[in-house]
């Protein structure tokens, strides 16, 4: 698999994408409901992860994971702990949490996913047109579960690893870093993700 990997840059510590996820993408016409339809060339790893989420190819997870083990996880200081960004749609099986746990076993680090929830449903965020706006939207969206770190994190400071499928402006992984910074016992916030949007 070929792969461009590229440093996010953001309020966490550290951060890295895999690649691009689409390299173009070139309208073919209209279908029968005025709706432009496009053929796309993405990325090898952008492929997967579209297979993943809109194919249901969840064995695509065991690669992207690899991806990340192979090509980011080298590029980290020690982490503590991974968790998955929390999902912004409900889905029987959630793709995120899915490379979350699979990276969690190639690791050997835990997977915590309980500490930062979504405990609001938020509008799509490509609805928001201001920035702040969506940051502060999703920060009221965030929680910090006070039982599961009392009861997983029970030391002081732990290096964190954030998962998430696609960056594009970073708003999400933003209010994620920033509720995390809220807990006394997160040490270093870094983050993965499979593609990125440019």
């Amino acid at each position: 698999m070929e792969l461009n990997v590229k440093e996010i840059v953001g309020v966490w510590d550290k951060g890295f994408s895999l690649d691009k996820h689409t390299i173009r993408s070139i309208r073919t016409g209209y279908n029968e409901y005025g709706h432009p339809e496009f053929k796309t060339l993405r990325t090898d790893i952008g492929e997967a992860l579209f297979q993943l989420k809109y194919r249901s190819d969840f064995s695509q997870c065991a690669v992207i994971a690899q991806s990340i083990n192979d090509h980011i996880i080298p590029l980290l200081p020690l982490i503590s702990f991974i968790i998955a960004m929390p999902p912004s749609k409900i889905r029987q099986k959630q793709p995120v949490v899915e490379i979350a746990e699979a990276l969690s076993h190639l690791t050997d680090k835990p997977c915590i996913n309980d500490i930062l929830l979504k405990s609001k449903n938020t509008l799509q965020m490509k609805d928001i047109p201001d920035r702040q706006v969506r940051i502060d939207t999703l920060l009221d969206a965030f929680e910090l579960n006070s039982d599961a770190i009392a009861m997983k994190l029970p030391a002081a400071s732990y290096n964190v690893l954030i998962i998430d499928d696609l960056f594009d402006t970073g708003t999400s992984l933003e209010a994620a870093t920033r509720k995390l910074r809220e807990c006394g016992k997160i040490g270093e916030i870094f983050v993965a993700t499979a593609t990125r949007k440019v």
